[in-house]
């Protein structure tokens, strides 16, 4: 329930959910912080016996990520940090607040948007949006609704959420719960970006090969989403729903690339404390996350009591993982940018979705015409985040 509470409409139920939620947590935050330390000294010793100059690089060598690539990221959303503190400021006034808090991140800003979308017509809706794509992969889509690849609707004992499972030598499948919305129809978009990555690498791969790789498995479904994102706003002209759709657009920003960059430098942080000799405690992580949510969100109150927020996140005992969620989404904006402004560039992302894992993932998207070696990627992801929030401005 805590996802449903923190979007809604009453401030003190937001408040009270985080409260409640993060509350729970700071309870346990020393065992937690004596999981968490053990996790990282775990990554730590076995980076340095195996040569490496720290527990970054030895994440990151398995895809044969250059470290760079990693601290690019951070030093290009650190410069776009002033546009988020803009959407912040949007957001409050737009929420009438006297003051935002970061339990005041997650409500939606546009008010009673009514956009009910049946399947059939979302079906139509992700066939016009990919139609840059080309006629082979509109194709692909009729055979995958004709062929009833996708499990639409909800029932007894189905599990929640929504998926896309390759299967190797048959097609993909996509589990998804359908419930009449604009949200759906951007799940089913994002679900049959999956699935085209999983089986243009299926056809194309051996079997050994057909894999893609957890770099760039967002790629795909992300694409497919801001194409969306911009046929949308290219036929809509309801400025409520336009503001709607642009504040869809943002949140995915905020939430996949500044908020999991956080998580990656807050990662890189705990790390570098641990081989100072530094000891992770509670009080001492809750600080450095203190002061990355100051930093992040800047012009937003960050009360203590979320400072604990780090306890929660699973995806950290997994070290430097996260990332990739931020570049595999810039990686995204680009690519989509390319295929609807530069000729030949849909028929190389769709060389891309036949890669699988063939080769090392940064040289997958290069073929896609995306270097992430270079910061133009990210910086010009953030130029796109800028001017959404300059274009929600003047709408709200």
């Amino acid at each position: 329930t805590f996802p449903v509470f923190r979007e809604s409409r009453d401030r003190s139920v937001r408040e009270g959910a985080f409260r409640a939620m993060f509350g729970t947590y700071r309870q346990f935050g020393d065992a937690i912080a004596t999981l968490y330390g053990g996790s990282v000294k775990f990554d730590t010793y076995f980076s340095n016996q195996r040569g490496y100059a720290s527990a970054c690089e030895a994440a990151l060598d398995g895809g044969n990520v250059p470290v760079s690539v990693y601290d690019s990221l951070i030093e290009a959303v650190h410069e776009s940090l002033p546009s988020m503190r803009k959407y912040l400021e949007l957001r409050r006034r737009a929420l009438k607040l006297d003051k935002i808090d970061v339990f005041d991140l997650y409500v939606p800003i546009v008010e009673d948007v009514d956009y009910p979308i049946a399947f059939e017509d979302a079906k139509e809706l992700v066939k016009k949006a990919t139609l840059p794509l080309g006629e082979e992969y509109q194709k692909l889509l009729d055979r995958a609704f004709a062929e009833r690849w996708v499990d639409v609707y909800e029932n007894d004992g189905k599990q929640s959420g929504a998926f896309s499972c390759g299967v190797f030598g048959v097609h993909p499948y996509v589990l998804m719960n359908y419930a009449g919305t604009l949200n759906d129809a951007f799940t089913l978009a994002h679900e049959l970006g999956h699935s085209m990555h999983s089986y243009y690498s299926d056809t194309t791969q051996d079997y050994v090969n057909h894999d893609y790789s957890i770099f760039v498995a967002e790629v795909a479904s992300t694409v497919n989403e801001v194409l969306l994102t911009k046929y949308l706003l290219k036929v809509e002209t309801d400025p409520k729903r336009r503001a709607y759709i642009l504040n869809h657009f943002l949140e995915g920003f905020r939430t996949t690339v500044f908020r999991q960059t956080l998580f990656a430098e807050f990662e890189r942080r705990a790390h570098e404390m641990h081989q100072s000799g530094r000891p992770l405690t509670a009080q001492s992580l809750n600080a450095v996350y203190h002061e990355l949510n100051e930093k992040y969100y800047e012009g937003a109150v960050v009360d203590a009591f979320t400072d604990v927020e780090w306890a929660r996140i699973p995806h950290f005992y997994r070290a430097f993982y996260v990332y990739q969620y931020s570049t595999g989404f810039c990686s995204a904006v680009t690519i989509a940018d390319r295929i609807l402004n530069v000729p030949g560039a849909a028929e190389e992302y769709r060389r891309f979705l036949s890669t699988g894992g063939s080769d090392y993932p940064i040289n997958e998207l290069k073929i896609a015409g995306v270097d992430l070696t270079q910061p133009e990627p990210v910086a010009n992801a953030m130029r796109v985040f800028a001017e959404t929030v300059d274009e929600l401005e003047k709408l709200m």
